[in-house]
């Protein structure tokens, strides 16, 4: 039997005291790419960020190896004053890599290799950061709208490559609202929502 790479068991999240979503469960296998969908203020992001570690469930169990997963969101991760081979190099000693040629390759950054990130434009940059994960090696990608900022032919780059990391037995768990043509199941968080829920005043942006 296939291990999985992620396994959510019941787990529920909680945003502002507010539990969003209850009774998540999944098994991500090698090769396989989820798409989270769900109306803005659903819970969706709330659930990346539990995933990728950036805040504990409220119940339930999430396992994964430790260094299996890498995120992306809304923030590009880019140190304006590093050239985009010097940003790409920063995160490939960080996860104990060295090949920044196939990502630079991969999202048509060779010819920017010694421009300064904070020189580039907003596309520019959102394809930068999203080569960061190729130079991570995690097996698992969990990305909220990693599409944002990229034009027609970026968000094919960006599709290429998912399809690249499935292929080489790596996963994916994508909240996105563009067709990208690949074979994904879809995890609507809607139902997981909370059959009663208070909300209260909190701030919905990270949700």
């Amino acid at each position: 039997m296939t291990t999985p790479l992620l396994t959510l068991d019941t787990v529920a999240c909680t945003r502002g005291g507010v539990v969003l979503l209850e009774n998540v469960s999944l098994n991500l296998l090698p090769g396989e790419a989820r798409i989270v969908q769900g109306p803005n203020g659903s819970g969706k992001t709330t659930l990346l960020r539990t995933i990728a570690g950036l805040q504990p469930p409220s119940a339930g169990k999430l396992q994964a190896e430790d260094g299996a997963i890498a995120y992306a969101a809304h923030a590009d991760g880019l140190k304006g004053t590093l050239t985009v081979a010097e940003n790409l190099a920063f995160w490939a000693s960080l996860f104990g890599t060295e090949d920044i040629e196939t990502a630079m390759s991969a999202y048509s950054l060779l010819d920017l290799r010694n421009r300064h990130a904070g020189a580039l434009s907003a596309g520019q940059k959102r394809r930068v950061g999203l080569a960061r994960l190729l130079v991570t090696a995690c097996p698992v990608w969990v990305l909220d709208e990693p599409t944002v900022s990229l034009d027609a032919a970026s968000v094919e780059l960006f599709a290429d490559a998912i399809r690249q990391h499935l292929g080489r037995g790596g996963a994916a768990l994508i909240a996105t609202h563009i067709d990208l043509g690949l074979k994904a199941q879809v995890l609507d968080v809607a139902a997981f929502r909370p059959a009663h829920r208070s909300d209260g005043a909190f701030d919905e942006a990270f949700l």
